[in-house]
């Protein structure tokens, strides 16, 4: 039996347009062609694009979804226990989260004052002020660092709150179209790019279209950047840096 394009991008809750990327880039092509030359996929085929789908789910880029799934020397039932094992671990953390929160709930209910560790231990040793320091040292002579710090200076609790909000909006549309499948050098990505660049413009200092293809060559260059959105989503800090320099691009043409 096999199933048109439509049919499985409505059992796999996907698009038709991301179906027909997959099969451009020959990540997943159909085993069949109808006499008209529509495409027909079989059990097989879903088979694949189930794999597909729990590893984008799970952050990983095409290309190296491909080379996973491509590899001869990987029998399918060791990417599922893979999958398994990732997704795991994944629950768990977020099962951790869910608990803190809820432990917060609580104690705000019963008018329990929680310890600074309590507070806190769901989130690790992560320390967001620890590079302040080197920061200073690498820009605290550019107009850019002292606008910077201009700005940021009168910024209030909420201000803080609604720009970490804004940026993770950002960040986030960005890491979506990373996990559709969209080209960093799409009109979606660059867009998405634009808006991060403005951003930064709006809340810490004017930052050219050159300055930006800088900054995202360092979210690759440095290792704690990069994690920062490998976090998010894994390939997103090749992803935007590849999205920011086609955005460049484009203004500079």
């Amino acid at each position: 039996m096999s199933y048109s394009v439509g049919q499985v991008a409505g059992f796999a809750g996907v698009t038709v347009r991301t179906l027909h990327h997959y099969d451009d880039i020959g990540l997943l092509v159909p085993s069949e062609r109808s006499h008209a030359g529509h495409r027909r996929y079989s059990d097989a085929d879903l088979d694949r694009l189930q794999q597909i789908l729990f590893y984008r789910e799970l952050g990983f880029p095409l290309e190296e979804v491909a080379a996973l799934l491509d590899d001869p020397d990987v029998e399918p039932r060791k990417h599922l226990r893979r999958q398994h094992e990732l997704l795991t671990a994944r629950i768990e953390k977020l099962q951790k989260m869910a608990e803190a929160v809820e432990h917060a709930m609580e104690a705000r209910t019963m008018g329990i004052q929680l310890t600074p560790e309590e507070k806190f231990e769901v989130f690790g040793d992560h320390d967001p002020d620890q590079y302040a320091d080197e920061v200073q040292r690498r820009w605290g002579d550019t107009e850019q660092y002292r606008e910077s710090q201009r700005r940021t200076a009168s910024y209030t609790k909420e201000d803080w709150k609604r720009i970490t909000g804004e940026m993770d909006a950002v960040h986030g549309r960005m890491a979506d179209l990373l996990g559709q499948g969209v080209p960093a050098d799409s009109v979606a990505a660059m867009d998405v790019a634009e808006e991060h660049r403005r951003f930064i413009c709006s809340s810490y200092y004017d930052c050219s279209h050159e300055l930006h293809a800088c900054l995202g060559q360092m979210y690759v260059d440095d290792p704690r950047f990069t994690a920062t959105y490998e976090n998010i989503r894994t390939g997103l800090a090749v992803y935007m840096r590849d999205a920011i320099k086609a955005n460049t691009a484009r203004h500079s043409a």
